[in-house]
């Protein structure tokens, strides 16, 4: 079956406007199937018989990834597709999970590079032995040495540079905090680097996100201890509801601003809480990621051109949260 562009566009739209609720979340280890169906090998273009594995660096209690699994379930069950989804913050392990699903003869690989030493060796075997592999989320400097045919996602660089004028536009004067709650990531890292390439006066904190009444305690110190910070930029929604509950013992009146959304940080938006969030827009990284592997396993084709498929920075503040809120409910958002 032949789909060309303009058919397979139109197509998305339906799916996406009446996308049905998530199904269950997958294990984190054994990258258990969420949508039935038979499973395949690497040669299978019928369509209907394909075997995706899903494969991030997902940490342990991140409601990001929600959003992730939601679009591409979504994405999969429109087009009869085995999802599989598995994930793992260490790179030996995620690359270890990438060479499972290689054992396994998926069909294709949808994959993050937040790891990517560890993991690109592995995905280039993947192609070697003539199983697609799209990269997303992150990886958008690494997704061609990975060998990656598309890459869906947010320029990290560039999201963090938006935070860091709008905030030097309100605030001339004042001192943010970067907050980096997975250390040596990459990607949080180029955040932070692009924050402070819009706001001079930027600093960066490390925290365990994975604990997150540490990050509370954490930046409730700092605040505490240097009074003139103004401006606290969180990279993931959980962690500005810690940094709100901080800035509340603290006593603190900085401006939090975040990257990424999930319901409970929508709802800060909506009651002025958090100032503003950069929406990378989650679940159209997922859709997209399982929708063109599937067009490009069954008829060849793909987005870009060879480039980025950028899916942000997307500004949500008082203009626009009453239109975004409802859809972070379910996911879609």
């Amino acid at each position: 079956m032949r789909i060309d562009r303009s058919r397979s566009s139109l197509r998305v739209l339906a799916v996406v406007a009446a996308a049905s609720a998530a199904l269950a979340a997958c294990s984190s280890q054994g990258g258990a199937q969420s949508q039935s169906g038979g499973s395949s090998g690497g040669g299978d273009t019928s369509g209907s018989n394909l075997t995706i594995q899903m494969i991030t660096h997902e940490q342990a209690g991140d409601t990001f990834w929600d959003k992730i699994r939601a679009g591409a379930q979504d994405a999969a069950k429109a087009h009869g597709i085995t999802l599989q989804y598995a994930n793992n913050e260490n790179g030996p392990e995620q690359a270890t999970l990438v060479q499972n699903a290689i054992d396994a003869k998926v069909s294709g690989i949808a994959v993050t590079l937040s790891n990517a030493d560890a993991v690109i060796p592995v995905t280039q075997k993947a192609v070697a032995a003539g199983i697609p592999v799209v990269a997303f989320n992150q990886g958008i400097t690494d997704y061609k040495k990975a060998g990656a045919k598309m890459y869906f996602g947010s320029d990290e660089t560039l999201a963090g540079k938006t935070i860091g004028q709008k905030l030097a536009q309100d605030d001339p004067g004042g001192k943010t905090l970067c907050v980096i709650q997975a250390q040596g990531s990459v990607a949080l890292e180029a955040r932070c680097a692009g924050v402070k390439s819009g706001y001079a006066s930027t600093e960066n904190l490390q925290v365990n996100g994975a604990d997150l009444p540490s990050v509370q305690a954490t930046l409730q110190s700092k605040l505490a201890e240097d009074k003139s910070i103004t401006n606290i930029v969180t990279l993931g929604a959980p962690i500005a509801l810690a940094a709100l509950q901080a800035e509340q013992s603290a006593g603190s009146t900085a401006k939090i601003v975040t990257f990424d959304l999930n319901q409970d940080a929508a709802q800060a938006i909506k009651d002025g809480k958090i100032a503003f969030a950069v929406d990378q827009q989650p679940y159209v990284q997922g859709y997209q990621s399982v929708l063109m592997l599937w067009m490009n396993i069954t008829n060849g084709n793909d987005l870009g051109g060879g480039g980025p498929v950028l899916t942000g920075p997307s500004i949500v503040d008082s203009t626009n949260i009453d239109q975004i809120l409802p859809y972070t409910k379910n996911n879609r958002r």
